[in-house]
């Protein structure tokens, strides 16, 4: 196979360094979509929490670094904001104070939305 720009032959070379660390037992999981240029790998101490925890700071990441005009930012906000809360006592008990703060959190959603089905509405 001809890679067909840098980053696909950067994941071929990947490849055989993986299958040389798994022919020696290492664990190791790889996922790529290679539309995007994009390659993640994970170790033998990854686990679902984690993993989840992991994907609400990349989402978290577009909400901080998205301008507070964007209409959907306050949506993508609010959710990162609950579900970061919901993965950090994934095996704990929540406490009073965190879920008032989702309580406030779900209004602010719901403001928004009301606030884009308006603008639809014009």
């Amino acid at each position: 196979m001809i890679p067909d720009n840098s980053f696909q032959l950067f994941y071929e070379e990947l490849k055989l360094l993986v299958e040389k660390f798994e022919k020696k037992q290492t664990q190791i999981k790889v996922e790529s979509d290679l539309d995007f240029d994009s390659v993640k790998i994970f170790g033998e101490k990854m686990d679902s929490v984690t993993r989840a925890k992991l994907g609400i700071n990349d989402a978290a990441e577009l909400a901080y670094t998205t301008a507070e005009h964007h209409p959907y930012w306050a949506v993508l906000y609010n959710c990162t904001e609950i579900a970061k809360t919901i993965i950090e006592k994934w095996n704990d008990e929540l406490a009073p104070e965190q879920l008032e703060e989702m309580k406030w959190n779900l209004k602010e959603i719901q403001n928004t939305i009301l606030n884009i089905e308006n603008k639809i509405k014009k």
